[in-house]
């Protein structure tokens, strides 16, 4: 236990309390006769020295107060039952004996911890990183952590971060699910408990959970449109898992649009992949086997419409000129490759904030809002169409 030690003769025996002066706590030595005040001792570096290298307590401050721990408690908790002199004393004293709260022991006792727990597909791509980034800075000016688990687009990964975080004692989840993923039992066991749960641009939209969506059905509607004003007509596009929204709305917009400009859907330009570079190449050369021939082609996944165009360069097939590419996410990548990927931007900043805002919000009010928000994106025309 740290005790009051005499900075004359360095005793820590036999001290004893001597009354206040000024606010603060006077100590007089019987060793040596002396009468001091507890002051801030700083180092060569102007930082604070330990009060003692074993970390102080409440029960610490309360002996060297000669008050009840839960005196001392109220104090540093300024409750207005205490005396502003005692709450004044109480707090340089803790300042003095370098007093940490306990976090843990808190959370314990109030069960928050105001920290949030994230799960996203991958860091590797910008537009998570960017959602990341908008989800750390929202949550940050409202005073809350953030516990980030990066699943690699793998879905056996995103169950175990899942069950990581709700056993690390987290406020809330945010969740953005892998392309793999196809069910959703891990998600489901936990809604409606103590811990809420939202989830991000990619989300499974039958779960009675909050969602923050991306503009999906109205940008691919706008992008397949636009490559209908350039003139094309088979227009094949390049999915992910059939069971996330992402794929599920964009594939709605691009049908929304064919069918206004009547124009037949045909299901073989429809390929849905795990978006390797494998399965992406595979797509492409059964679409460049097709009669008629295709003439534009659409990821929802910049990534994959970057290999795309690099493969198309391979095979000595010219874009835009043969077939236009177009891409979503607005991936930096996408600024770089030759020629530069036509995209939709999603605002994946935006889509992060959003996530962020509207879990610490479910967990000031208490209010959960289940109908899904849309962020708005934009088109962007580069060279690829």
């Amino acid at each position: 236990m740290p005790r009051v030690r005499c900075p004359k003769c360095n005793n820590i025996e036999g001290i004893l309390k001597a009354g206040i002066v000024r606010y603060k706590q006077r100590y007089y030595c019987k060793k040596c006769d002396y009468h001091f005040i507890i002051t801030i001792v700083k180092n060569k570096n102007n930082q604070q020295s330990r009060w003692n290298e074993k970390q102080t307590s409440l029960k610490d401050i309360a002996q060297v107060a000669g008050l009840s721990i839960t005196t001392v408690s109220r104090a540093l908790n300024n409750r207005p039952d205490i005396s502003i002199q005692t709450r004044n004393i109480i707090r340089e004293l803790a300042s003095t004996m370098n007093y940490q709260p306990n976090i843990v022991a808190q959370s314990l006792v109030n069960r928050v911890t105001h920290t949030l727990g994230v799960i996203i597909p991958s860091l590797e791509t910008t537009i998570f990183s960017t959602m990341l980034s908008g989800i750390h800075e929202i949550a940050a000016k409202a005073g809350y952590k953030v516990i980030i688990c990066v699943s690699n687009e793998k879905h056996e990964t995103e169950i175990a971060n899942l069950q990581a975080l709700m056993n690390n004692m987290i406020d809330g989840l945010l969740i953005c699910h892998t392309n793999q993923t196809s069910s959703f039992e891990h998600l489901r066991s936990h809604i409606g408990k103590r811990i809420p749960i939202v989830q991000f641009y990619r989300v499974a939209l039958d779960l009675p959970v909050p969602q923050i969506l991306a503009d999906d059905i109205h940008g691919a509607q706008q992008v397949t449109e636009y490559l209908i004003k350039k003139g094309c007509r088979r227009i094949a596009i390049l999915l992910g898992s059939k069971s996330l929204s992402i794929s599920q709305k964009r594939l709605e917009g691009y049908k929304i649009a064919l069918q206004k400009n009547n124009i037949k859907i045909d299901n073989k330009l429809l390929c849905h992949i795990d978006f390797s570079l494998e399965m992406v190449v595979e797509a492409m050369e059964k679409w460049l086997k097709l009669t008629p021939k295709i003439d534009a082609i659409i990821s929802i996944s910049d990534k994959s419409a970057v290999q795309i165009i690099r493969y198309l360069k391979k095979k000595k097939i010219t874009v835009p000129e043969q077939i236009k590419v177009f891409g979503f996410g607005n991936e930096f990548v996408g600024e770089f490759i030759a020629p530069s990927l036509s995209t939709f931007d999603t605002n994946t900043k935006l889509v992060g904030e959003e996530a962020a805002k509207l879990i610490i919000e479910e967990l000031i009010t208490g209010v959960q809002i289940l109908a899904p928000k849309i962020v708005v994106g934009k088109i962007i025309i580069r060279d690829s169409a």
